[in-house]
């Protein structure tokens, strides 16, 4: 059975688009253990709004839950963080046909959601895929798992410290 796969993106030390993969069957309980890192009165967990304390916490918990992220890397020979989203989405979709995941999100942005339907459905039919793997754009208060892939590409991105903490929680990086 096929993962769900949640991307987010970090620009803030190069382009990184950070996908996380969450097995159906663990979905709720993922979700819940998320949740339940929030702060009283808080709807979403991100990192670059968040506490050094609560930021260790954060990572500390993924950790413990088992949480991995495969860190997709364009770099300068990209001229425009357009061009470096759209490699490193591509590199996303032809490692979610090759896995055989079924379902992708994708924390919104407004002003790149179309485009980014465009591109996957080009991707796939490009890929000539068997299947069509279901995806959807959402706001990180909408889907706490956005949260993962938003902590650990922040943590990475910050180097140091901060990048030795997602150590166990980093898969893979491909530069693309």
């Amino acid at each position: 059975m096929g993962g769900h796969v949640f991307v987010d993106e970090s620009k803030s030390r190069g382009y990184l688009l950070i996908a996380t993969v969450v097995l159906p069957g663990d979905l709720a309980v993922a979700r819940r253990a998320v949740r339940e890192l929030l702060l009283p009165g808080q709807k979403r967990l991100h990192m670059k709004s968040e506490g050094m304390a609560q930021r260790k916490r954060i990572l500390a918990a993924f950790t413990q839950m088992g949480f991995e992220a495969t860190i997709y890397r364009a770099g300068a020979t990209f001229t425009t963080d357009l061009r470096r989203r759209e490699a490193c989405l591509n590199g996303v979709v032809t490692d979610i046909l090759r896995a055989g995941h079924t379902f992708l999100c994708i924390e919104s942005d407004e002003t790149l959601d179309g485009r980014d339907r465009q591109q996957l459905a080009a991707v796939m039919r490009a890929a000539g895929a068997g299947f069509a793997f279901e995806y959807r754009h959402a706001r990180a208060a909408q889907e706490p798992l956005l949260a993962v892939p938003d902590a650990i590409g922040w943590a990475w991105a910050r180097g140091g410290e901060w990048r030795r903490r997602t150590q166990p929680l980093v898969s893979g990086l491909i530069d693309v």
